[in-house]
């Protein structure tokens, strides 16, 4: 017997004025038409959309998802890479909150619910782990395991937080997060692109966390249980992708003391010059 779907926001608290939030899923997938149909089948009921974003798959994807789910919306992203394939669908969201959700099945879309009310309750960015009491997973190996732990320790001692997940891309958060992430979605002349940007791969959760850190926005974090996938093999690389990672924390670190010394020069009026021209010097301290 099938379970009954969940809905997507079911708060214990009164619900809001302006009635429930409307939720926006965005879905990256590359040739996962075998995955698709576990994945749609335990939506929750009541989204206000589910974008599927093809990464010019080779299989039937698109097809599977919109015999599955008449309303979808399917979108090509322009650039390839999980992290570009994000910034497409996030640029297309409408909802007031957008949950991230993967195609093979390693994240529950039955949680989907916890994510939104974490959101509801206050938090800007809702951020899974699967390292909280009622989290785990199936999938992560002891590699991957001890590179998030080290990688999750840089960053935690880099921006004062306390993620206890770093490397988990199950999140939900305000749309207006999207403005912090800044992320780039390309333009309609790069589609078909083979080029990949900084933050259009797999180091795309880390940005994120890092610069939703940085801002000093309110995150909560929520348990998540991470399956394995049941068809295909990931494109995920430890080695490669941990370097890309560690990379991302350092470039991102380096983005922020650019600005902060950029923010001490100010413009002051040279004495030596006529009193329309205007130097830079450094704030007095």
């Amino acid at each position: 017997m099938t379970a009954a779907r969940p809905e997507c926001y079911r708060s214990q608290q009164a619900e809001p004025s302006d009635g429930p939030p409307r939720v926006s899923v965005v879905i990256p997938a590359k040739n996962e038409a075998r995955n698709l149909p576990d994945v749609i089948a335990a939506l929750p009921i009541g989204l206000h959309e589910v974008i599927l974003v093809d990464g010019n798959s080779t299989d039937d994807t698109v097809e599977v998802a919109q015999r599955l789910l008449p309303g979808i919306r399917i979108i090509g992203q322009r650039r390839k890479g999980k992290g570009n394939a994000l910034a497409c669908g996030f640029a297309a969201a409408t909802g007031d909150i957008i949950v991230m959700l993967d195609a093979d099945g390693s994240t529950d879309p039955a949680e989907i619910p916890r994510y939104v009310e974490a959101v509801v309750q206050g938090a800007d960015f809702a951020k899974g782990s699967r390292f909280l009491p009622g989290g785990g997973s199936s999938d992560i190996s002891r590699i991957r395991q001890f590179g998030n732990y080290c990688l999750n320790k840089v960053v935690n001692v880099l921006y004062k937080t306390s993620y206890t997940d770093l490397c988990y891309g199950y999140n939900a958060f305000r749309r207006s997060c999207l403005a912090v992430m800044d992320l780039d979605a390309g333009s309609p002349g790069d589609a078909n692109s083979d080029e990949m940007l900084w933050g259009d791969g797999f180091e795309v959760e880390t940005l994120i966390n890092v610069r939703i850190a940085k801002a000093g926005l309110g995150v909560t974090e929520v348990p998540s249980f991470e399956k394995s996938r049941q068809y295909g093999t990931s494109n995920l690389n430890a080695f490669s992708d941990g370097i890309r990672v560690l990379r991302t924390i350092q470039a991102e670190r380096s983005r922020a003391e650019g600005r902060a010394a950029l923010s001490n020069v100010v413009p002051v009026r040279s004495e030596a010059t006529s009193g329309s021209v205007l130097a830079l010097a450094e704030e007095a301290s």
